[in-house]
């Protein structure tokens, strides 16, 4: 049986074919922002590039930075705005002709990390998303929880727990709200909190977020700081997920999951926030990488059909 899968992020869009869990082939291409039709169109060439290389139709699943209403079948609670309030479920079916089962991101992302991946054999690991967005999906017994309404894990629409006088209110979110996790925690939040602070050098543009780390790798004080700023609010937020879950294991992913200084330094931050973390008590629950990297999340979205 041929499975593809289909990760649909803020800024990439990427698909793989898996036969029996070897990849057949794996494509990545820019995600045509604000334009459902267009990320639509993206999504079927790419859907039908794949079964061609594969030589075989395939069971279909999708990976997307939200989840689809139970009661409405609509995207809901995107940080790809324009997917909020389209029937993409009901569109891809309608255009393939057959059923495609579709999952938040951050469960797919669990989903494979927990099976083989960096999570294998953990009672519970929450999978945690920081790259254009933030968000989390859990597994317990390799089985991911997706709740009543389908939002299982949306930590990073919680509040910056143990804010600091400067972080309140906090940056406006697209959910409406302001000083929510991910306007600390994505990779542009980084670079925003750097920029903000510091006015770009003379004829340069603002960096990104992984021109921020490397500069603080370079040795830059500002980088630096602002670096040491997130990894203070990562180990703030993450402490919260370890005082209600008590995970085995956390496995970072997206961009910001390869800045390797934050398996070290997270961990020291977090013991003065972890509620079990007295004299003499050792915080058990490990900070990861992902196993498969950047196709963990697109690999969960193709085992979305491992039941058949």
């Amino acid at each position: 049986m041929i499975r593809v899968g289909i990760d649909l992020g803020g800024t990439k869009i990427e698909g793989i074919a898996l036969d029996r869990g070897r990849e057949i082939l794996r494509r990545r291409i820019p995600t045509p922002r604000h334009d459902y039709d267009a990320t639509l169109r993206a999504i079927l060439q790419m859907i039908h590039d794949l079964e061609a290389a594969a030589g075989a139709p395939a069971t279909i699943g999708v990976g997307i930075p939200g989840t689809i209403s139970p009661a409405t079948r609509l995207v809901k609670n995107a940080n790809s705005t324009w997917l909020i309030g389209r029937p993409l479920q009901d569109d891809l079916e309608r255009v393939l002709g057959r059923h495609v089962r579709i999952a938040n991101d951050a469960n797919c992302f669990a989903a494979s990390e927990a099976a083989d991946g960096a999570g294998a054999g953990a009672e519970v690991v929450c999978a945690v998303i920081v790259g254009t967005g933030t968000g989390a999906g859990i597994a317990v017994h390799g089985r991911v929880l997706t709740g009543r309404h389908g939002i299982a894990g949306e930590w990073g629409h919680n509040p910056l727990p143990w804010a600091d006088a400067d972080e309140w209110p906090g940056p406006p979110c697209y959910c409406g709200r302001t000083g929510c996790i991910e306007t600390f925690l994505s990779g542009p939040a980084l670079a925003a909190d750097y920029s903000a602070r510091h006015a770009p050098r003379s004829g340069a543009g603002a960096p990104a977020a992984e021109d921020v780390v490397a500069m603080a790798d370079g040795g830059d004080p500002e980088a630096l700081a602002a670096v040491q700023r997130y990894e203070r609010r990562m180990a703030r937020a993450l402490a919260s997920l370890i005082n209600v879950l008590d995970p085995d294991v956390i496995v970072l992913g997206g961009g910001m999951s390869k800045v390797s200084r934050l398996y070290q330094t997270v961990p020291t931050y977090w013991r003065e926030f972890v509620f079990a973390c007295g004299a003499g008590e050792r915080i058990l629950t490990r900070l990861l990488p992902p196993a498969h990297g950047d196709a963990s999340g697109v690999r969960g979205a193709a085992w979305l059909w491992n039941d058949e």
